[in-house]
């Protein structure tokens, strides 16, 4: 993801030479305007009925995501140049740890038949895999491994699975889990160490306190935690790295909910916790304060300190086949909803929410100490004024005690084009993902497998689920309904007019979308449109100027078949549940964004994350006021150029050292 990341391999799909394209007819009014500078006075305040602590924290965020918004007049502020001395190293060790080597798999592709086709984890629940050490050196090598490694002239740099802006990987993954059999004889957290393909062990539980943390929960259960490093990303992006670290935690969650998938485990996001239970789950609480004011350079480790995102538990999915409904659609419970006894639904009980339980992992016995990543730092104040601003408290989201969206998933083959994906296991595919650094500006898709993308980007494809339940795997991981829609820039796709298209992910917020968007936009559904894909076009003609000119001017948005901003719904979110959510805003967007990347190898094109676009020009473009909603992320789709100059080379084992 991003403009460091190198490019896939070229891979063959159905393609066209393009045809001479119409000329955009856009109102006067869609003319670009010259952004101002943003000045912080004019800022909103926040609604006078939250405590004055949230409104602060409100004032903050608010005050962030404006400031660090790129304009045709100014980029948010960052470094002027790349201090290629300080830059961070992308590998976390806590060195004095032990050291548990995991199992390593067979060169791709597998053995046939050993693992799924890419399609079928989506569309057919799996067998569950026991929790073995196998199993679990399965799952991190397809989520959070390596997937290669890069090399041209003197430097060489690794890839993979779960991608991030500039490759400079922020995140952090760890395990907590019963004992396991050739790694711990205990209950433990360990760390993920991606180059090695290990865990080290960090910490042992003991057996009654884990079994109190999982009471209720299935056998099999364990939790994967997430953090963020954020001065990797500050390193090169300055102050909207929090963005950035933030879509990469949606990224690693995306890649984790298809690798579960893979194996027949389903994946949800304890969302109850706060940020101080997950700082002491993980074995990050022992902090040094940071400075929140202004930008400083020189030797600041504390800069390399961990923050706490997000703690997921995965188990094993029950399976109950339903019979076929009128359609021939054929629905899949993989957690029962209540009414059948014989599959019990899956519940937390009180005592894993409680902060006196989760306090007493403060008396563990905390194993190795963090390596240093640079020499020299430049601390930039704003990202942890606003991190520390979108702390989460400790809250009771799910007072009944149920996993959100566990009690249905929903399957109908008659909606998927099954012809479009290439013959690749869900392994290739994660393993093949990469972030095209430039797009060939002459081939399209078929009109089917544009759509096929699209449906598999929707949260659900349930008709009747009108207020934007997220059934689909990876969405279902998320436990707030889906916030995030897609207006996309279709340059290159076949029998389809180009032009300007929404797709409206979350069936309720299509009126106020329509009322607060252009008057003039047309929403015609395009044609040969599933009925199930609230897709729409706006205005048809040539977007391809305008789409690159919106992601600061990078023609990878132009050249591609489709590029797309996703928008969020922003105000009445943050405002109704505090700006805790904001990050969440942009976890939703990682997760869809991973999405994105796998269905575009998976049928044969490319894919890159876009980070760099002028925000309110976007809004602009679509008649979005204020800040009801806002654009968080692009991304563009197509058929990649590849780099001849850059040489790949296995993942494992990788060099001795690396640039």
């Amino acid at each position: 993801m991003g403009r460091l990341a190198s490019s896939s391999s070229s891979s063959s799909c159905c393609c066209f030479s393009p045809r001479t394209f119409t000329h955009l007819r856009l109102p006067s009014s869609f003319r670009f305007r010259v952004c101002r500078a943003f000045d912080s006075r004019s800022i909103p305040q926040a609604e006078q009925n939250h405590p004055s602590s949230q409104a602060a924290a409100m004032d903050v965020m608010t005050t962030y995501h404006d400031e660090t918004k790129h304009g045709l007049q100014r980029y948010a502020r960052g470094p002027h140049g790349l201090d290629w001395a300080s830059q961070p190293n992308p590998f976390r060790r806590y060195l004095g740890a032990r050291v548990v080597p995991l199992d390593h798999f067979p060169p791709l592709p597998p053995a046939e038949g050993l693992d799924p086709l890419y399609p079928a984890v989506f569309l057919e629940p799996q067998h569950p895999k026991p929790l073995t050490m196998a199993s679990l050196s399965q799952f991190l090598y397809d989520s959070l491994a390596l997937s290669a490694w890069k090399t041209a002239g003197r430097s060489t740099w690794s890839l993979r699975v779960n991608p991030s802006s500039g490759n400079l990987q922020p995140t952090e993954g760890y395990v907590i889990s019963a004992p396991l059999p050739g790694i711990s004889e205990h209950p433990f957290v360990a760390h993920y160490a991606p180059k090695e393909h290990a865990l080290e062990v960090r910490a042992e539980l003991p057996l009654s306190l884990w079994e109190e943390l999982t009471q209720g929960l299935p056998e099999g259960s364990f939790l994967v935690g997430l953090t963020s490093i954020f001065w990797r990303e500050a390193w090169k992006y300055g102050e909207r790295a929090f963005r950035y670290c933030n879509h990469d935690v949606g990224h690693a969650i995306g890649a984790i909910s298809v690798a579960a998938a893979a194996l027949g485990w389903e994946c949800r996001l304890i969302d109850d916790l706060g940020t101080k239970e997950l700082e002491i789950i993980l074995g990050v609480s022992e902090k040094k304060p940071v400075s929140t004011s202004g930008t400083s350079k020189g030797h600041f480790p504390e800069l390399e300190q961990e923050h706490a995102d997000c703690l997921i538990l995965l188990f094993p999915r029950q399976v109950q086949a339903q019979p076929k409904n009128d359609s021939g659609a054929k629905s899949i419970s993989s957690i029962s909803d209540g009414q059948n006894e014989s599959s019990p639904k899956v519940v937390l009980s009180d005592p894993f929410y409680s902060s006196a339980l989760i306090s007493r992992l403060v008396g563990l016995e905390w194993k190795g100490k963090p390596n240093a990543l640079s020499r020299e730092h430049v601390r930039w104040g704003i990202i942890y004024k606003v991190a520390e601003a979108a702390r989460k408290p400790l809250t009771n989201l799910y007072k009944n005690g149920a996993l959100p969206n566990s009690d249905r998933l929903q399957i109908d083959n008659s909606y998927q084009a099954l012809s479009v994906y290439k013959s690749l296991t869900a392994r290739q595919v994660v393993h093949k993902r990469r972030s095209a650094v430039d797009m060939d500006g002459k081939y399209g898709m078929q009109k089917e497998v544009f759509y096929q993308i699209l449906l598999k980007a929707m949260p659900s494809i349930d008709p009747k689920e009108s207020q934007g339940g997220q059934l689909q795997i990876p969405f279902r991981t998320l436990p707030w309904r889906a916030e995030l829609h897609m207006a996309l820039f279709v340059h290159r796709v076949v029998d389809l007019p180009k032009g300007l298209y929404f797709l409206v992910r979350n069936p309720s917020h299509e009126k106020i979308l329509r009322e607060s968007m252009r008057s003039e936009f047309d929403w015609e559904k395009p044609p040969g449109c599933p009925t199930v894909l609230p897709l729409y076009m706006l205005v048809a003609g040539d977007c391809r100027s305008l789409a690159a000119r919106l992601s600061c001017h990078q023609e990878i948005a132009g050249d591609s078949c489709f590029s797309l901003g996703m928008i969020a719904h922003f105000n009445n979110v943050i405002g109704d549940q505090g700006p805790w959510m904001y990050p969440r805003l942009f976890w939703e967007a990682g997760v869809l964004g991973q999405l994105l990347y796998l269905e575009a190898h998976a049928v044969g094109v490319s894919a890159t994350g876009i980070g760099c676009y002028f925000d309110d020009s976007v809004h602009e473009i679509l008649g979005l006021k204020g800040k009801d909603f806002q654009s968080l992320y692009h991304f563009t789709i197509g058929v990649p150029v590849v780099d001849t100059r850059v040489m790949s080379l296995p993942a494992y084992p990788g060099p001795l050292v690396d640039a």
